[in-house]
């Protein structure tokens, strides 16, 4: 009988540590901090509500029309590709300052196998993405098996690239007019599909389903949680038998094959090959993806977010172009936004911390 006593006293003891520890993980603050810990791309997408809606109010009908929207979708298309690259490697807390230079040197092999070469369309192609990827495998397999900081390693190959691809171009821009006449396939992502007021281009399509494709990879494959492991923890994930090497060599190879396909997407929105296009991608991904909530410390973070970001970087510069304000102010917001979502960042992590 006083054993019985005994235990109940227990249970009792422990109900109530259990409910005072609920009911301070209830407080609004921390219920506010858990549930964006959670919902990683919450963040960006109450931002982006509301970017729309005061910029709705301030500009009226120029801004609520299918046109600008879509406008907008069609600006942030080659963004949310090379974001979506980005987001991969820095989910691994890895960064990749060259993917920019990695999309135009692809694209630059494909116009450049075309027309210098007369290789047949498809393959030129081809040989795009295989440098993308190659340029990818490089990065990987410098930052995986030669153990160097992936920051300096594309700091390096941003510039090899980049010295490249004017190398190899010869600083020659393949004009629209040539593409349209003998290579209509390079130009696919730039076909446009109208309805009512609104503007879809094939290269916004591609983007939404690369998206649509990566989340579910991320989200709901073995891949995806080894990935998100190798970025938490890449010790932990090797004694739980995962292959970090190979995981980051096939993250920055994968990188670099969407890049490829990101320069195929740039023929079709530009009309041309330029070397000189795509100067700033690799600072826009990294903007995307800092405000769109993915952890520059890698392991946390949701690649809707970047596509989030991506949005409201695009609203605010319609928005305040059609306000007729100095672009500066665009720069100048955007900085704010990313020293935000940083600091967001870092407030949402102390919650595994």
């Amino acid at each position: 009988m006083a054993k019985a006593q005994e235990f109940e006293k227990v249970l009792e003891q422990s109900d109530m540590s259990a409910a005072s520890f609920e009911s301070h993980i209830k407080s609004p603050l921390e219920k506010a901090q858990h549930f964006l810990h959670s919902s990683q791309a919450a963040v960006p997408l109450i931002v982006l509500i509301l970017s729309i809606a005061v910029f709705g109010i301030l500009v009226g009908g120029k801004f609520f029309n299918a046109f600008s929207l879509t406008l907008i979708l069609q600006q942030v298309a080659i963004v949310g590709i090379v974001g979506a690259a980005q987001t991969l490697v820095i989910l691994t807390a890895g960064i990749d300052l060259s993917v920019g230079a990695v999309m135009v040197l692809s694209s630059v092999v494909m116009g450049q196998f075309t027309f210098r070469y007369g290789i047949p369309v498809p393959i030129s192609i081809l040989c795009g993405l295989a440098c993308g990827a190659l340029c990818g495998f490089i990065n990987g397999w410098l930052i995986a098996k030669m153990k160097l900081p992936p920051f300096i390693v594309t700091l390096g190959t941003w510039q090899v690239f980049n010295a490249t691809k004017y190398l190899y171009s010869k600083n020659e821009t393949i004009r629209g007019q040539d593409i349209e006449a003998q290579a209509p396939l390079l130009q696919l992502f730039g076909i446009q599909i109208k309805f009512g007021g609104a503007v879809i281009t094939l290269g916004v399509i591609f983007m939404v389903l690369l998206v649509v494709f990566l989340w579910y990879i991320l989200n709901y494959t073995a891949w995806g949680r080894r990935l998100y492991a190798v970025g938490d923890d890449p010790e932990a994930a090797q004694l739980t038998g995962i292959r970090v090497d190979r995981m980051l060599i096939a993250v920055y190879t994968l990188s670099g094959l969407i890049c490829g396909f990101a320069g195929w997407v740039l023929i079709g929105r530009i009309g041309s090959v330029s070397p000189t296009s795509g100067e700033f991608s690799n600072i826009e991904s990294i903007t995307a993806v800092v405000i769109g909530g993915i952890s520059l410390f890698g392991g946390r973070g949701s690649i809707l977010g970047m596509i989030f970001g991506g949005l409201i970087v695009g609203v605010f510069s319609l928005g305040l172009r059609l306000l007729g304000t100095d672009p500066q102010w665009t720069y100048f917001l955007i900085g704010v936004l990313i020293i935000g979502a940083v600091a967001i960042d870092q407030w949402i992590r102390k919650v595994s911390g």
